[in-house]
């Protein structure tokens, strides 16, 4: 089976374009003498925690030019920071917002940025527990698939951001002993990851992304596996079967390909090996291998 039959692209170049301070807390940096490394790091978590708090009082020892406290002054920094978490998210999510409009995508949003403050200064590392949350986020729940969705639009981001890697030349494996080929472990590029859904996820991307045009569609017609990968300039999403996406997944998880192959078949008795192994080669998802000396494999999970 080949990737133009079962392994269909769907998308070439489809683009997305706190704890509160206590009032002792607040107390005991206005005490602060002098400001110490732990003062200013108290007077930081502060900060931090009335920025997304808007019933937390301006943080004692913040004046404005008249040397007085301004909530009004406070208040910009709070709308600035919270404004452009939620304009990260649309960024980042862009499919999402289309399906559920942007009020009720920005209300969502602002919901999730109270929760979880960003971790890293290094905006692309944002936003990688939303779709769970989308998941519990009980107004969403009447769009079962957003979740999904989301996972869709997470992995993209994360596949165009991935690293390079040279492909392996498939002749190379002409030099490897039949006998020892079960034992052969496959390493994938970096921007490959699977997305797996009981609904049809990746039409109903595709029909939400840039330039997608939305259509009738039987969301309970069959879930849909989903290829990401961007092994050289663009991002690709193809629907593959659902013994090629376990085999993926086992690949990814550092199973030899006897061990991946062996979940692939318990998932798909139609599961096409070679016909699989080829694709891969043709999108350039295949850049080392090494030689596993005993099956250690022990799958933790099939479905990223």
């Amino acid at each position: 089976m080949s990737f133009n039959a079962g392994f269909g692209r769907e998308s070439g170049m489809a683009r997305h374009q706190s704890s509160q301070a206590s009032a002792g807390h607040s107390g005991s940096t206005a005490d602060c003498a002098g400001m110490n490394f732990d003062c200013l790091r108290e007077r930081q978590r502060n900060f931090a925690a009335a920025i997304l708090e808007p019933d937390m009082p301006v943080p004692l020892g913040l004046l404005g030019p008249d040397r007085e406290p301004s909530e009004k002054r406070f208040n910009v920094y709070r709308n600035n920071v919270v404004a452009g978490l939620v304009e990260a998210l649309k960024a980042a999510f862009p499919a999402v917002c289309r399906i559920v409009g942007d009020e009720f995508f920005v209300a969502m949003a602002r919901v999730y940025v109270a929760l979880e403050l960003p971790r890293s200064p290094i905006m692309l590392d944002y936003g990688e527990t939303f779709p769970n949350f989308i998941g519990t986020f009980e107004p969403a729940k009447g769009v079962p698939y957003l979740r999904d969705v989301a996972r869709l639009e997470r992995a993209w981001v994360v596949a165009y951001h991935a690293a390079e890697a040279p492909p392996t030349d498939p002749a190379l494996f002409a030099t490897i002993d039949a006998r020892s080929m079960p034992q052969v472990s496959l390493t994938l590029h970096p921007s490959i990851r699977v997305v797996s859904s009981p609904f049809p996820v990746v039409r109903i991307w595709q029909m939400n992304v840039h330039g997608g045009v939305p259509e009738a569609l039987d969301i309970f017609s069959g879930g849909e596996h989903a290829l990401v990968a961007r092994p050289v300039a663009e991002v690709e999403v193809r629907r593959v079967p659902a013994g090629a996406a376990t085999f993926i997944l086992g690949l990814t998880s550092g199973a030899s390909v006897a061990d991946a192959t062996t979940l692939a078949l318990d998932e798909d008795s139609d599961f096409d090996l070679a016909g699989v192994l080829r694709d891969l080669f043709a999108i350039n998802a295949i850049v080392g291998s090494n030689m596993r000396h005993a099956s250690e494999f022990r799958p933790i999970a099939r479905y990223s």
